[in-house]
């Protein structure tokens, strides 16, 4: 797996090293979780039609008018 960025990390795990804690299979690295999160909700919200992003819109608004509503 070195084409993929992983050779450092598998060496350390076939050496007997700690590797970080696994979750899922990898090491965990909160930042990088947290900006792959960020990029793909973006990506995601850029992927929509029109019509989508317009209700997207209106509903974010509505929900925030209820919000000041109820406060």
């Amino acid at each position: 797996m070195v084409e993929y960025g992983n050779a450092v990390d598998q060496g350390s795990r076939a050496a007997g090293g700690g590797g970080g804690s696994s979750v899922g299979g990898g090491g965990a690295d909160l930042g990088a979780g947290a900006v792959n999160f960020v990029n793909d909700t973006v990506h995601n919200v850029q992927a929509l039609p029109p019509e989508m992003l317009v209700l997207l819109a209106v509903v974010i608004l509505a929900g925030l008018y209820v919000l000041k509503r109820a406060l």
